[in-house]
């Protein structure tokens, strides 16, 4: 991903509201799949990683990408942005 189309991502993910928050149970099996499915109907998602949760939020992110496919946006404290382009339907064009 080129920096021009991280920084596009960002622009759309800034106003988006976080559809998953992580806690103290961390990344579980349930929590990666439902991370999937996210990324398949949306493209671009925001997560919220709460207070109690011990993990740091690089490291989750780097998780979450690896075991979705899906691409690192943005970290920014607790908050991370992920994208995938979706298998059946394109709705983010990148430039």
């Amino acid at each position: 991903m080129t920096s021009k189309q991280r920084s596009y991502l960002m622009k759309l993910a800034s106003p988006l509201d976080s559809i998953l928050q992580i806690g103290k149970s961390s990344l579980t099996p349930e929590v990666t799949a439902a991370v999937d499915e996210a990324l398949e109907a949306r493209e671009l998602i925001k997560i919220n990683l709460l207070k109690n949760s011990p993990d740091d939020g690089k490291e989750v992110a780097a998780t979450l990408a690896e075991r979705t496919h899906s691409q690192v946006v943005q970290v920014i404290g607790r908050k991370i942005v992920l994208y995938r382009e979706s298998k059946t339907k394109k709705k983010i064009l990148l430039p």
